[in-house]
Order: C-alpha cells, then structure tokens, then sequence
C-alpha cells in the first residue's frame, strides 16, 4: 500500500483516517479468513505492517513535539 515516505508525508489527519481505514480492512479479512478462504492470505501481513508504520510515524511525531515544548 503506502510505504513510509508517502505515509510522512501525510498530516496527522490525514495519517488517522488512513489507519482507521487500513484497520477496518484488516478486520474485514480476519473476519473473510475465519468464515472463507482468502484470495491472498499476504494481504492480512502486508495490512498488519502498514498499521505498525502509521503509528511509528505517528509515535515519532508525538516525541518531536514534545521535545520542541521542553525546548521552549
């Protein structure tokens, strides 16, 4: 999907509603996995990998600001 270049990139707004939306569809195939066969099982992991780099993303932006408010 996005790699993280794209990803920082995007601002904060834009990075919530992309993991809210990559969180649903990783729940619409966990749901598919367990009820029917999947087309593409890599799809789950690929999702899974897309999640923990939004919120790294995320996490560094929350230590930066942080960082500049103790600077200031």
């Amino acid at each position: 999907m996005a790699k993280a270049a794209e990803l920082r990139d995007m601002n904060d707004e834009q990075l919530g509603f992309t993991l809210k939306e990559t969180q649903q569809e990783l729940f619409q195939l966990r749901f598919q996995s367990a009820t029917e066969k999947l087309d593409a099982p890599s799809n789950i992991r690929r999702l899974r990998r897309t999640i923990a780099r939004i919120k790294t993303i995320q996490t560094e932006r929350q230590i930066a600001a942080a960082e500049t408010a103790t600077a200031e």
